[in-house]
């Protein structure tokens, strides 16, 4: 269960993140409120898989996640150039989120 909630955290991560661009600085209401959910969402399953999971791998699955998922984000609505090497490189990174996964 902590794998779970721990990767749906990772997911929130880039949630929170994403919207704390769209919110311009907090002076945009609807994606300031998706910020502050996301974030208290993610940082709670974070907690709860930090009680089951070791520390560092349960940080670098959901950092791993996050950065993942909010650069291919942003790559794919325009918002960051996409290239063949950034590409791969956020695949190494998946690449190592799974294979903590593996051998825990």
């Amino acid at each position: 269960m902590a794998w779970i909630v721990l990767v749906v955290s990772g997911v929130l991560e880039a949630v929170w993140a994403t919207a704390l661009g769209k919110s311009e600085g907090f002076t945009r209401l609807s994606p300031s409120i998706v910020f502050g959910a996301g974030l208290l969402l993610s940082m709670a399953g974070l907690a709860y898989a930090m009680r089951t999971l070791p520390i560092g791998t349960s940080y670098a699955v959901w950092v791993g996640i996050g950065a993942a998922l909010t650069v291919a984000y942003a790559m794919l609505s325009g918002t960051e150039s996409a290239s063949l090497v950034k590409v791969l490189l956020i695949l190494g990174i998946v690449g190592c989120v799974v294979g903590l996964k593996v051998l825990h």
